[in-house]
């Protein structure tokens, strides 16, 4: 079984809150494929470098007073501390409590750049992968273009790098001019390891923002197969049950992920949206 790392479980266990919230207001979970305005030229890495500088920037005039002192006195950690990486990873713990994921990652990417180790390039590759879901559509491209970037810095130290394959795959998919290109890898990836958990999560996630519902539902089932810990899956299924009509299969999935979750807050607010669909009426139907 093909477990998913800590990288990828510290950015979703950061992010499930907003999961369930986005649930819970029955929206889409991730942004449909068309409600992206533009794509990134990830050939132009000089025009992601001078936009994302803007972003560090405008992140940075942002901040209160004390957090500007703050990152003051780190920024002057970094330049003058015999240990790079302690340095770097306060700033970048600095910006994750800032809640700020885009400025994290270029930092991390910071780090990447100066120890270049497979290791860094991959947590600053899935860093701004994982920030493209917390930015707005403008910021977008630009994270994609460094996702893109630092994927391919990870498969130049180790071209046998599998999650690397597939999440530079998946940056095609939802940000380049050329979607199919990431799907056609992410389908020979498949054909030589089809239990791959990250590689049927993006499968998944893919058929939820085109709307293929069954598929979607097909696909979350399979990573509950692989990996049964991966409780999240269960708000997918939900969501997925949901935008079909099958309340009864929504409640059923969202049962099974209180069941397994263990944190209190999330456990009662899920279970009040449980309560919520069991109360209302069925469109034509009354209770």
């Amino acid at each position: 079984m093909k477990a998913l790392n800590k990288t990828q479980i510290a950015v979703i266990s950061s992010s499930i809150v907003l999961i369930v919230l986005l649930l819970f207001a029955n929206t889409k979970l991730l942004p449909k494929k068309e409600d992206v305005a533009e794509t990134a030229d990830h050939d132009h890495g000089d025009s992601n470098n001078s936009a994302l500088t803007k972003i560090v920037k405008s992140a940075m005039d942002g901040l209160a007073a004390g957090d500007k002192k703050a990152i003051a006195a780190l920024e002057e950690a970094i330049k003058t501390s015999p240990d790079k990486k302690v340095a770097f990873e306060k700033m970048i713990d600095m910006w994750d409590s800032l809640r700020n994921p885009s400025v994290a990652a270029y930092y991390m990417e910071q780090a990447a750049q100066a120890s270049p180790t497979e290791s860094n390039w991959m947590e600053a590759a899935n860093r701004y992968y994982a920030a493209t879901r917390f930015v707005d559509e403008a910021s977008r491209p630009v994270l994609f273009g460094k996702a893109t970037e630092g994927f391919e810095h990870v498969l130049e130290l180790n071209p046998k790098n599998l999650d690397a394959k597939i999440n530079l795959a998946s940056c095609y998919v939802e940000g380049s001019p050329d979607p199919m290109k990431g799907i056609g890898m992410l389908r020979e990836i498949e054909k030589t390891d089809s239990n791959n958990v990250n590689l049927q999560l993006n499968f998944a996630f893919f058929s939820e923002k085109s709307g293929q519902w069954d598929r979607a539902i097909a696909r979350f089932k399979k990573v509950l197969k692989i990996q049964p810990d991966f409780i999240e899956a269960y708000l997918h299924l939900a969501d997925a049950y949901q935008q079909k009509g099958d309340k009864a299969s929504a409640i059923e999935s969202l049962k099974k992920y209180v069941a397994l979750v263990d944190d209190v807050t999330i456990k009662t607010e899920v279970q009040d949206y449980i309560n919520k669909l069991t109360t209302e009426e069925t469109p034509g139907q009354k209770q």
